[in-house]
């Protein structure tokens, strides 16, 4: 599509403009009792607040059967910038999960933040008010605006670190809606009547306008040498750069995303373009004319196109660059050196500089199942105030900020879990999205399936003695990535119930994509896949290469 092609805009974008800053139906859809659902066009509006209408796939066709309409109920995300929570907060949270949701649970993502799920519709606002009270909310978490701004965990164990989690603060206050909806329709604000009558949507809206943006928009901040927030899956990757220790500035990359469409070929996975290095209190500026320039540019007739990286492929990214740097209004530096080598979690005890120590805690695909002992446990630190509590885009929780005292308390409650310490290299490093029963878009199972084929594939693990080895797979229902499997050594994409596209090759330091090699994969085909190719690289591989390197290297991908 070209720049000039006078093309209709998409369904959603028609929704977007008659919303009133997405204010839309949205109360009157709330107040209706007659259904556990809220008006169509209302499902598009209540994203940019953070919350999505779901239904349980699992019982669609016996309650069709009977007559009923589908079991309906919401997933509300929070907008955690960072994903540091205080013990107080992780007591609301938890309080909010277990009175207000069927489910009881909660739900760590992969970007750095949680999820209710199972959310009745008299219940949202209750919710959101309790959330509130501590401070939280979920503007922007989800919808075509900036989303939740992953940093680099461990924010608190070096000036570096806290320098780059105050960054993505300020990246995520920066880029926020300016519209008042979200307070009107979940905690009662009055609505000013409009007595601006020179209003225009850049007055009301600054960055975003009427529209918005023509896609959702995702941020993130590495602190070498881990790139556990996979920095180049991002529409603007920042990497920290340190001078004697301290942050002094950030190479820029723009452009990445991962989602895809089944068989349609105009659709690709992308990682992030060099766009250069900018000066620490640079960033804000950069990562909002990034934005800006998406708003104006993006493809708003086809939304399977309108991410950041196809308008910077249609436009180009030497213009990209040149039309960036006349909007800042200084040119940015050459991308300085830097060296990117992993991205797992520092799971059990870590030391930091300034005395206290932080315990990475295991959490199996991110999911805290209600009336469980890790979540009694996890209630039980939270009620003692020692610490607080970070998650991390791997879907692990850090308890943060613990003194001597602390740490044995710590440890005399996690003694008491049967198990906090994954079984495996490969299950350490596994994540999947939710997918059934409630995600609307999952073709196939991923979280309720990822642990029982880990389980399986840790039998080869065990006979070629590479339990310990840190191979990282990652499982979607669908092939829009929410788990980022196109950067799993070993990704799985669902294409039908049990059934999933195999990638492989991707580097373990998330610098390249995996090759899609089989298709439409049952769990027999992977395992006969996979088995063999564990085999080879536990006898033949050299010193210190990665799993993703190896198969990258044998099948010549």
């Amino acid at each position: 599509m070209t720049d000039k092609e006078n093309l209709p805009p998409s369904a959603v974008e028609t929704i977007k403009d008659k919303s009133n800053y997405l204010r839309g139906g949205i109360v009157d859809g709330l107040a209706t009792n007659t259904t556990g659902a809220i008006q169509e066009d209302d499902t598009a509006l209540i994203k940019f607040h953070g919350i999505y209408q779901q239904d349980d796939r699992d019982q669609r066709e016996e309650r069709a059967r009977r007559k009923l309409e589908p079991d309906y109920s919401f997933m509300l995300r929070l907008r955690v910038p960072g994903g540091v929570l205080s013990a107080a907060q992780w007591l609301a949270v938890d309080a909010a999960a277990t009175t207000l949701t069927d489910t009881g649970s909660l739900r760590l993502t992969t970007r750095q933040t949680l999820q209710f799920h199972g959310i009745p519709k008299e219940n949202l606002r209750p919710l959101v008010s309790a959330c509130q009270q501590q401070l939280l909310d979920s503007i922007a978490a989800c919808g075509d605006v900036n989303r939740n701004v992953m940093c680099s965990h461990h924010a608190d164990t070096s000036p570096l670190h806290r320098a780059a989690y105050e960054t993505a603060q300020a990246i995520s206050t920066a880029l926020l809606p300016a519209t008042r909806a979200y307070f009107e329709i979940w905690l009662g604000e009055e609505q000013l009547a409009n007595s601006n009558t020179a209003e225009t949507p850049e007055s009301v809206e600054p960055l975003y306008g009427k529209h918005y943006l023509p896609r959702k928009f995702k941020i993130g901040i590495a602190v070498p040498p881990a790139n556990d927030i996979d920095v180049y899956s991002q529409d603007i990757g920042f990497v920290a750069i340190a001078q004697d220790g301290a942050l002094c500035g950030f190479n820029v990359f723009a452009g990445g995303g991962l989602a895809t469409t089944h068989k349609d070929a105009r659709t690709y996975s992308r990682l992030g373009s060099a766009v250069g290095f900018c000066h620490a209190e640079q960033a804000v500026a950069v990562a909002w004319h990034i934005a800006a320039w998406q708003r104006d540019n993006g493809n708003r007739n086809d939304r399977k196109l309108a991410r950041l990286k196809y308008t910077i492929d249609r436009r180009g990214l030497p213009a990209f660059r040149q039309e960036l740097q006349q909007r800042l209004g200084f040119e940015m530096q050459a991308i300085h050196p830097m060296e990117l080598t992993t991205r797992s979690d520092a799971l059990g005890w870590r030391q930091r500089d300034d005395g206290l120590a932080d315990y990475g805690l295991f959490i199996e695909n991110g999911r805290i199942a209600a009336a469980t002992p890790l979540q009694n446990v996890l209630r039980k630190i939270a009620e003692k105030n020692i610490c607080q509590f970070m998650m991390t885009s791997n879907q692990n929780l850090l308890l943060i900020g613990l003194d001597t005292n602390g740490q044995q308390q710590v440890n005399e409650l996690l003694a008491t879990l049967p198990t906090h310490l994954p079984s495996s290299g490969l299950r350490e490093n596994a994540m999947a999205c939710v997918a059934f029963p409630t995600c609307p878009l999952a073709m196939a199972e991923a979280e309720r399936y990822l642990p029982s084929l880990v389980t399986r594939l840790e039998k080869e693990l065990l006979k070629h003695q590479l339990t310990k080895d840190a191979i990282s797979i990652r499982m979607t229902g669908c092939p829009n990535g929410c788990a980022r499997p196109y950067l799993g050594e070993i990704g799985l994409v669902g294409k039908a119930p049990g059934r999933y596209n195999l990638y492989l090759g991707a580097s373990a330091n998330g610098d390249r994509l995996g090759t899609l090699v089989n298709e439409n994969m049952n769990e027999q085909m992977l395992l006969e896949k996979l088995s063999p190719l564990l085999a080879e690289y536990a006898h033949n591989r050299k010193s210190g290469e990665s799993f993703g390197d190896f198969v990258y290297t044998q099948l010549d991908l």
